[in-house]
């Protein structure tokens, strides 16, 4: 169910998104939902960058609800930490469930090793979600070889972003994570 606090409907025409993003727009939609869509469109949009670990989030924020019994927001106790690039997850997170700092429903905690991964409850039923490590590795390497391309310039935030619409596209919500 798209949830939408002001929208009578969030399809918006494809002539409104970046080129890029256009075009993997109808396969995308096909093939993860309108509901995936909304959340990574949203939560980029306020992240103010399309990236790879606000995507991140939005994903694993819709398949820890998928699991959760019950309605509503759940809590959120978030490991990602507060510093970029992987307390971007916590944007992802907040759009995807609505468990957001304004409500009081999410908790970044401060922990020593910062990791794609949170606790959530709702209906009294918690688990805890993590990014798969191939897939976490497969992020590190991407990242390296960025680096050492084209340094922290224009053309590295570019790659970024490209690597960020390939997850977007390629990753399924379904089969990234693990559940602990």
């Amino acid at each position: 169910m798209v949830r939408n606090g002001v929208l009578s409907s969030f399809l918006l025409p494809e002539t409104l998104y970046a080129e890029d993003v256009r075009a993997m727009m109808p396969s995308t939609i096909e093939r993860y939902g309108i509901e995936e869509w909304r959340a990574i469109v949203m939560t980029n949009e306020i992240h103010g960058h399309l990236g790879i670990y606000s995507t991140l989030g939005a994903k694993m924020g819709l398949y820890a609800l998928s699991l959760l019994d019950g309605e509503g927001e759940p809590d959120i106790e978030s490991y990602a930490g507060t510093c970029p690039p992987i307390s971007c997850l916590n944007d992802g997170l907040q759009i995807s469930t609505g468990a957001t700092l304004g409500h009081g429903l999410i908790t970044v905690l401060d922990v020593a090793e910062k990791r794609v991964e949170a606790k959530m409850t709702r209906g009294g039923q918690s688990l805890r979600i993590a990014l798969k490590s191939e897939y976490q590795q497969q992020i590190r390497d991407d990242i390296r070889h960025g680096v050492e391309q084209y340094g922290h310039t224009a053309p590295y935030w570019t790659y970024v972003r490209g690597l960020a619409i390939k997850y977007w596209a390629e990753w399924d919500r379904n089969k990234i994570f693990v559940v602990k």
